[in-house]
């Protein structure tokens, strides 16, 4: 499984991109948004038709270190429940990987 990197300035090219993936015989997709603070709506666009391609094509789709601020637009235009949420955390500072099912919130 290859993790995508999602670049703010490029966000909606970054998405079309990923929806272009989906016609590879993967059964998963995982970007990273990790340095993504905010969407606007081209970006929310751009995730719905990336979230009606994967679910049409039976991929999940799986995006990473989603800040809550974007997390919560996800969840106001109801398009959360199309995603999987991982955040990595360090734990115990041990070094290995914790995954959650949402967004960590401060």
């Amino acid at each position: 499984m290859t993790v995508t990197q999602m670049t703010p300035d490029q966000l909606c090219e970054d998405l079309l991109k990923a929806t272009r993936a989906l016609d590879n015989p993967e059964t998963e997709v995982s970007l990273d948004f990790c340095s993504v603070r905010r969407i606007d709506s081209a970006a929310v666009r751009a995730l719905e038709e990336l979230a009606g391609s994967a679910q049409h094509k039976g991929i999940k789709v799986v995006l990473h270190g989603v800040n809550i601020d974007v997390y919560k637009v996800l969840k106001l235009v109801k398009l959360a429940r199309h995603f999987s949420f991982v955040n990595e955390q360090l734990a115990s500072g041990d070094g290995s990987g914790e995954r959650n099912a949402e967004p960590a919130t401060e």
